[in-house]
């Protein structure tokens, strides 16, 4: 059985918190948005697996100022979903003159959990620059 509405709607608000708390810096919150073993897939970087690891990633990254999502499509099957979209977001690099623009796009896969939320297993990005 396809996605239901109301999963689509979850995985939706799952993307806002994303973008909400990637701002506030809140680590921990986003790291819990990984599976125990998720593997996030930087540009141009090694695979960075398991929530203690993708928090200690996130927190080396510049500050971000400003961060939205484009969801571009959600589909999936009973357990799995896909989430592919564009990104675009303000950081500053250390050394930097200043902040820089970024746009790009995503794909992550999610595993829905006994408690009926959807954590991502897998999330790859890259910059259009």
């Amino acid at each position: 059985m396809s996605l239901s509405d109301d999963e689509v709607g979850r995985i939706r608000e799952l993307s806002d918190h994303f973008c909400k708390n990637i701002v506030q810096q809140n680590f921990e919150d986003l790291a819990n948005l990984y599976t125990d073993n998720g593997v996030l897939m930087p540009p141009g970087q090694a695979s960075v697996t398991g929530r203690a690891e993708i928090r200690k990633w996130m927190e080396a990254f510049p500050p971000i100022s400003k961060f939205e999502f484009q969801v571009d499509d959600i589909d999936g099957y009973e357990d799995l979903a896909y989430v592919r979209g564009r990104y675009f977001m303000v950081l500053t690099p250390e050394g930097a003159p200043g902040p820089v623009e970024d746009r790009g796009k995503y794909i992550e896969v999610r595993r829905k959990q006994p408690d009926g939320s959807w954590l991502m297993t897998a999330d790859i990005f890259n910059s259009d620059s």
